[in-house]
């Protein structure tokens, strides 16, 4: 081989090597940040944690294209106000729609099925008034059965069917949006128990298996986005409290509700005590499932304040 070639050769050789395995020359730094989480956990004020938590995830419009129409979930279901934690923070889903319009969204709706008095539990939780400033009537509570729409769940295991929220039916995207709390039957009321409030007779869930169920409904409604909200966490006394109310601060969000729900179980108090995500039955079974992941040691979660 002639001098000229072998440098030639040489050139296309170190070509072909930064294209091929250019992420083994990256210092470890720089390429840990082209990944991203799989969990985001951001301390600090509401808003603010909110928008970090999204970012770290990829931003909003990575879930929210233009023209898209949105349905977010928050826990909306108790006439009380966001001291109790029995009810998502006004701030965090008004920060998640104002994010959903500021992407483009066509349309954001604000959904639940309340447990209590549809205008109470609107005007008392505080999300109604919240949510005007991003645009009015984007809240809304539906308990007419005209409202849903029969959806058969493919391989439930004992939930076959259930009549779903029409405006979800017709979305583009889901955000799930819960607060951290206890509950009585479930053990945790997280992002999966919380898809019980898009249906019409969430009662039937509690005369079936209920942790089951839960996993039949999750696989039929899951998420693009989990924000869990653990400024306050109902850590007794859940669903509707009163209960002993934490207050770490936390926003975590997740593309994967099963290992957003298991992260929140792992990090707080339940009941005065704590538990390994696989004690909650509805999280051991989605995991098995493959719904999503709750082996949290395994997963990569970034851990931040603002």
């Amino acid at each position: 081989m002639s001098k000229i070639d072998r440098r030639t050769f040489l050139k296309q050789a170190r070509a072909i090597l930064c294209l091929a395995g250019g992420s083994m020359l990256l210092p470890p730094r720089i390429w840990a940040d082209k990944v991203k989480p799989d969990i985001a956990v951001v301390n600090g004020e509401i808003e603010q944690a909110v928008k970090k938590a999204v970012q770290i995830l990829g931003g909003m419009a990575r879930f929210v294209k233009p023209g898209s129409r949105v349905v977010i979930k928050p826990n909306m279901s108790f006439d009380t106000g966001p001291e109790r934690a029995s009810n998502t923070h006004p701030l965090v889903v008004k920060t998640l729609a104002q994010m959903c319009m500021d992407s483009g969204a066509e349309r954001v709706l604000v959904l639940d099925n309340p447990l209590r008095p549809a205008e109470r539990c609107i005007e008392n939780s505080g999300i109604g008034e919240a949510c005007e400033s991003v645009k009015r009537g984007i809240v809304r509570t539906f308990t007419d059965s005209s409202r849903f729409e029969e959806v058969k769940i493919r391989n439930g295991k004992t939930l076959k069917k259930t009549e779903v929220m029409k405006e979800v039916l017709n979305s583009d995207v889901l955000i799930a949006a819960p607060v951290a709390k206890t509950h009585s039957g479930a053990g945790v009321s997280l992002s999966m128990k919380g898809m019980m409030g898009l249906i019409y007779n969430r009662g039937i869930m509690h005369r079936l298996d209920l942790h089951e169920s839960i996993v039949d409904l999750a696989s039929l409604l899951t998420p693009q986005l989990t924000l869990i909200d653990a400024s306050r966490v109902l850590s007794s006394g859940g669903p509707g409290g009163p209960g002993k109310v934490l207050t770490p601060g936390n926003i975590i969000a997740s593309t994967d509700m099963v290992a957003a729900d298991a992260y929140t179980v792992s990090a707080f108090q339940w009941y005065g005590g704590r538990y390994d995500p696989d004690q909650i039955k509805h999280i051991r079974l989605a995991h098995r499932r493959k719904i999503g992941r709750m082996d949290i040691e395994n997963l990569n979660i970034n851990k931040t304040s603002v």
